[in-house]
C-alpha cells in the first residue's frame, strides 16, 4: 500500500515504514504529524483518487528529527555592469517515518509509537544524511594560546650607513633637446 501526500508545496509517494524528509514541521521530535492532504491511496485491491485530495484520509507519521538541508548558493550577475551577488540558503527540514497510511481518519489505530531517539540512525538512511550527522557532530574546543612575552631588551634602531655617498640620477632633457 502506498500514498501520495502533499505537505510544503510538494507531493511525496510514501509507504509504511518510509523515511522522509520534508519541511519544517511545528511538532516536535518524538510526537506524530498527521498529514490530511492525501491525493491517491492505492493497495493490490483498488486505487482511490481525490479530487484534489480524498476526503477522511490520513497519514500518521512520527517526527524524527529536525535538521537543515544543504547549502543552496544563489548568484546574480548584469553582464557589463560590476554587479554581482552571491548569497546561500540552507532549508529547514524535518525527518519523519510513516506510520500509518488509512483511507478513513476514524480507523487509525490508536497511538502506538516507540521511542525514536534523535541520535538513532533509520536502517535505510542514504549515505548524505550520515555525512549531515557527522558534520554536525561539535568539534573539541582550542587550546588556549600562551600570552608573548616581551623582550627583555628593545632591538637597537639601525642607521643608514652616512659613509655612503647617494647615487646621481641623470636629469632627464625635454625631446628634442640636447642636454648640455
Amino acid at each position: 500500500m502506498f500514498a501520495i501526500i502533499k505537505t510544503g508545496g510538494k507531493q511525496y509517494r510514501v509507504q509504511e515504514g518510509d523515511f522522509l524528509s520534508v519541511e519544517r514541521l511545528p511538532a516536535e521530535t518524538g510526537k506524530t504529524a498527521l498529514f490530511d492532504q492525501v491525493l491517491l491511496i492505492s493497495d493490490d485491491k483498488e486505487t482511490l483518487i481525490g479530487t484534489p485530495f480524498i476526503e477522511k484520509a490520513a497519514v500518521r507519521a512520527a517526527v524524527v528529527e529536525d535538521f537543515k538541508g544543504d547549502k543552496v548558493l544563489v548568484f546574480k550577475k548584469k553582464r557589463r555592469k560590476q554587479y554581482r551577488r552571491t548569497r546561500g540558503h540552507r532549508q529547514d527540514l524535518t525527518r519523519v517515518k510513516i506510520l500509518n497510511i488509512v483511507a478513513d481518519a476514524a480507523q487509525l489505530p490508536p497511538l502506538e509509537i516507540e521511542e525514536l531517539k534523535p541520535q538513532a540512525k533509520p536502517s535505510a538512511a542514504p549515505p548524505e544524511i550520515e555525512k549531515l550527522e557527522e558534520a554536525a557532530a561539535p568539534k573539541p574546543a582550542k587550546k588556549e594560546a600562551k600570552p608573548k612575552e616581551k623582550a627583555a631588551a628593545a632591538k637597537p634602531i639601525k642607521h643608514k650607513a652616512a659613509g655612503k655617498p647617494k647615487k646621481k640620477t641623470p636629469t632627464k632633457t625635454a625631446p628634442g633637446k640636447k642636454g648640455r
